[in-house]
């Protein structure tokens, strides 16, 4: 994690998501007049006067309601304030000084860390002049009046946050660093793999479908790798999909589908492969990302010899014709091969970004065609004379040959499956392109 960390906190619903979406200059964290939208700590990375810090986004602190949910958030604003290098406070001039904001206060005194106390929804002069009452308080630098929703005070704030910021910092912390999110459908495990992975409770985990609302980003580095990884909120068919929150959840969890270089796909043992599952994975692969399938809960299935292995069949044949995609049966429950999911994703990572040479390519897939070549067409023969991989983000190779336009696709399935016999590209939808010579 970078230094220059600012923590937004404070109660429900006063806009600490649109005061995180404003400073980092996208809308990252999910908005949302209901009280309790955001849970888990969110991060994005923001820069002011040439330098360069991150945010946490935190759920509203609470303290003695119904919600669930309100330790494990809770719990989450605490962790957040301890990672910061300056905490905002978020209160809002149009309810005033409320209880809850006076507990959080002392909750706050805990801490030596610089805290703001931001006045927010002071769009207007005369509201900014109601901040006076959060001098009561008595905690916090300074009071500035904001409107988060139109940026208006929030360039003052920063002038006087970035003060305590020691070095310039870094653009993005992330940058070249490979990622992977971790998808699936509702109560999946999702959450719980995260967290056994990071060794922290990082995602609240409940029994509750829908736990997770935002994309949660964490750094894993452990045993010499080092990765982004992303929990996601589950995917549900779009039918089931009624309110605003889920409907923006599902479109982060597909952001950060198309964002990623690997998808870990997770299914639930007990269900089998269902046909939204499907629908993920299929996504993937239009988007050209590395697939690794994650069977959890395989402790629950009762197993007998060939268990597993019909159950790797029975989902290859669902997702045909996607057969280059490996499949690590887990249990989060009980630690079950945990680290080789991690592993495998690395691997299938690894694929993704390897360079074949020229060379080797025709050395070994030459020979091939030679074997088995094209079929004529209209008695014209096809003749391929070299291969090359492109420079892509993905596995990309041209071949080069006189009639490209007769080339069909069983004989770009041979192809492929030749290309996947020589070289390791499980995991990973490679692109064969025809071009004239």
């Amino acid at each position: 994690m970078s230094s220059n960390i600012i923590a937004i906190v404070g109660r429900p619903n006063v806009g600490k998501s649109t005061l995180f979406n404003r400073l980092i200059g996208q809308r990252k964290a999910i908005m949302d007049n209901v009280s309790g939208v955001t849970r888990d700590r969110s991060y994005g990375h923001g820069d002011w006067t040439g330098k360069y810090y991150t945010v946490i986004d935190t759920g509203g602190y609470v303290h003695g309601s119904d919600d669930i949910f309100e330790e494990e958030i809770n719990k989450q604003v605490n962790l957040a304030i301890q990672e910061a290098d300056v905490i905002l406070f978020m209160v809002d001039v149009e309810a005033g000084v409320t209880a809850l904001d006076e507990e959080f206060a002392n909750v706050l005194r805990r801490t030596d860390k610089p805290i703001y106390v931001v006045a927010n929804k002071a769009d207007t002069n005369a509201r900014g002049y109601q901040m006076g009452e959060f001098y009561a308080l008595g905690i916090g630098e300074e009071i500035f009046p904001i409107s988060s929703q139109n940026g208006s005070g929030t360039g003052e704030l920063l002038d006087e946050v970035v003060k305590h910021f020691k070095d310039e910092g870094v653009e993005d912390p992330d940058a070249g660093i490979p990622k992977i999110a971790v998808l699936g459908r509702p109560n999946a495990g999702k959450s719980s793999f995260v967290n056994l992975l990071l060794g922290e409770e990082r995602n609240i985990v409940t029994d509750q479908a829908g736990t997770t609302r935002d994309a949660i980003h964490s750094r894993y580095n452990a045993y010499g790798k080092e990765f982004i990884i992303v929990d996601t909120a589950g995917l549900r068919r779009k039918s089931k999909v009624s309110e605003d929150i889920e409907f923006y959840s599902v479109m982060r969890a597909i952001r950060a589908l198309e964002e990623a270089d690997v998808c870990i796909v997770m299914l639930d043992a007990t269900r089998g492969i269902e046909a939204q599952d499907v629908n993920i994975i299929a996504l993937a692969e239009k988007n050209r990302k590395g697939i690794v399938i994650l069977v959890n809960k395989w402790d629950l299935v009762e197993k007998e010899t060939n268990t597993t292995k019909e159950f790797e069949e029975e989902i290859l044949e669902r997702i045909a014709p996607i057969k280059y995609v490996p499949v690590v049966f887990t249990s989060v429950l009980t630690k079950q091969r945990i680290h080789k999911a991690v592993e495998k994703a690395m691997e299938v990572y690894d694929n993704k970004t390897r360079k074949i040479p020229t060379s080797k390519l025709n050395d070994l897939i030459l020979p091939e065609i030679e074997r088995y070549p094209p079929p004529a067409i209209k008695g014209k023969f096809v003749k391929i004379k070299y291969i090359t991989q492109l420079p892509t983000h993905n596995p990309t190779f041209a071949f080069f040959c006189n009639l490209p336009q007769y080339i069909k696709e069983p004989y770009m399935r041979y192809l492929e499956n030749s290309m996947r016999k020589h070289f390791d590209f499980e995991g990973v939808p490679i692109k064969l392109i025809f071009r004239k010579k």
